[in-house]
């Protein structure tokens, strides 16, 4: 909900041995590392940084450190509610941030974080279907339902994140894609068990890989991988299904335990820069929510529809919420015996 090309790198300026450091945990290729790198040049701070690929191996690790080890960290919109509400993040004071100014106001101020007391938006984006143009055609693929079909069996990827693959289900049952009813999830979870014989792999690494590599032509992506993929030269195309997509917000969190807390002010104030979201956002392939960087991108990357849904897809999708621990429970309990029976 994704990214750097190293886990754990770290990152200095030419100023040999900095005396400061910021600790940044993100999805994996989810940075631009000149921009990183611009910023221990401007700021003396080393920048030590780690990867995760699931909102669950995050929030994981951190519950097990008590919040300690990270200054920033960069949960979706869901996992910010439940991790405030679980007393693992501390405010963040937007007095330290100049250019929180930049961001779209609509992507503020939303029900998972009222007044954006605890994040601040990093990237927006979806999660859809993506296709090698190369092997299907257009207007093959229109639906999730389409995944469904037994011609592909044991050709499909899906991402490796349970509220994602739910998601689909669910709406594609005609039920939000933030269902807490269980008879829903058990339905959902039904669905899935038919889809499983289609799956070849999860991934939620670097979801493009798969397709460069050839091993397949179809699946769930993030629209940020399919736009990567077209930058390295593959003819892949991103569909929102007639159901809706799923979306989502990743955003900046400082967990309670953060030792470098003015540095992660200092970093993510850094980023909300227009030249710098712009630098990092034609790197990543999502959308921003920095408005001033908006009229600052190339033409190619604003109206690109893999980055930049219409309003239309948008109104048909839906953004991910917190569902709460009891349906999340259920959930990740059949996602396992998805992944067993595989």
């Amino acid at each position: 909900m994704k990214k750097l090309l190293v886990a754990g790198l770290a990152l200095a300026s030419n100023l040999a041995l900095a005396q400061e450091k910021v600790v940044v945990y993100n999805w994996s290729e989810y940075i631009d590392e000149s921009v990183v790198e611009q910023f221990t040049k401007e700021t003396g701070i080393e920048v030590e940084y780690a990867t995760f690929d699931s909102n669950e191996v995050m929030y994981s690790k951190l519950k097990l450190q008590k919040g300690k080890g990270y200054d920033i960290a960069v949960p979706s919109t869901y996992y910010v509610s439940k991790m405030a509400r679980e007393g693992m993040l501390q405010p963040i004071d937007k007095t330290k941030l100049s250019h929180f100014g930049n961001l779209n106001v609509d992507l503020l101020d939303k029900d998972y974080d009222k007044g954006n007391q605890y994040s601040v938006p990093y990237f927006w984006g979806s999660t859809a279907i993506s296709y090698d143009a190369d092997t299907l055609s257009e207007g093959e693929i229109t639906s999730w339902k389409d995944l469904w079909d037994p011609k592909w069996k044991g050709q499909l990827l899906l991402t490796d994140d349970i509220r994602e693959v739910f998601h689909m289900a669910l709406t594609l049952n005609g039920h939000s894609g933030n269902s807490k009813n269980p008879e829903e999830i058990k339905q959902a979870y039904e669905t899935l068990k038919s889809l499983m014989p289609n799956v070849l792999v999860f991934n939620s690494e670097a979801p493009r890989e798969p397709f460069l590599s050839g091993d397949v032509s179809l699946g769930m992506n993030w629209n940020g991988e399919v736009y990567m993929a077209q930058q390295e030269g593959a003819n892949l195309k991103y569909v929102y299904p007639k159901e809706g997509a799923v979306f989502w917000v990743d955003s900046f969190v400082i967990p309670s335990g953060a030792a470098n807390i003015d540095n992660a002010h200092k970093f993510i104030d850094f980023m909300l820069r227009a030249e710098v979201a712009k630098t990092n956002a034609e790197y990543v392939g999502y959308a921003s929510p920095n408005s001033a960087a908006l009229p600052l991108m190339d033409e190619d990357v604003r109206k690109n529809p893999a980055v930049f849904p219409s309003q239309d897809d948008i109104a048909r999708g839906e953004f991910h919420h917190d569902i709460g621990d009891d349906a999340m429970k259920l959930m990740t309990e059949y996602w396992q015996k998805l992944k067993a029976g595989m």
